[in-house]
């Protein structure tokens, strides 16, 4: 039986990253491997634990067919390895940071995907931004508005089956929330 693509989704400073590094070991004792995006950024950057390369870097590995998944957003490729099908092969869960624009592309390829969504308070978001230093303040204020139109549209998205997890409190709080959804989700697969 293969295994079952988590797909974990958020506005840039949802938490996206620290809540898979803080649910990593719990994870990993469910049999569920995070996979590391290459991402056409600076491996010096601050944030998540991505393989930078250049954007011609990027470019030949996709000729080389190295991605099980990529796309574009916010400027930038992003690519999941395709280390990620010989996990699910293998029977054991992944998951990946992805995005919201690509889930359509990665449903169609993983039909069964697990796809969770993290929503958070604009407060809370441009808290989260000042404090990583990426953005310049035009650059938070757009995230900001894009934040706000998400929130918005938040009642399409049980109809499109995606989870919604409220990242906005504690990090402890999301790792048990992330957790209780994967639980569900799996213990839901294994009985059909």
């Amino acid at each position: 039986m293969s295994g079952t693509l988590i797909y974990l989704m958020g506005p840039s400073g949802s938490g996206k990253d620290s809540l898979i590094n803080a649910a990593r070991p719990y994870l990993a004792e469910r049999g569920c491997d995070v996979m590391r995006r290459v991402i056409t950024r600076s491996a010096e950057s601050v944030g998540e634990d991505a393989v930078g390369v250049s954007p011609e870097a990027f470019e030949s590995l996709k000729h080389q067919r190295a991605f099980a998944l990529h796309w574009q957003a916010n400027g930038l490729e992003y690519g999941i390895p395709v280390q990620l099908d010989e996990c699910l092969d293998s029977g054991r869960h992944a998951l990946v940071n992805g995005s919201r624009g690509y889930l359509q592309q990665a449903r169609a390829r993983y039909p069964d995907l697990l796809a969770i969504v993290l929503r958070v308070d604009s407060e809370v978001l441009q808290q989260r931004l000042l404090k990583r230093g990426r953005e310049t303040p035009s650059e938070i204020s757009a995230r900001l508005k894009r934040n706000q139109l998400f929130l918005d549209s938040l009642a399409t998205l049980s109809a499109e089956q995606v989870h919604v997890l409220d990242n906005s409190a504690a990090l402890s709080v999301g790792v048990q929330g992330l957790l209780s959804l994967i639980d569900n989700a799996l213990a839901y697969s294994a009985s059909a």
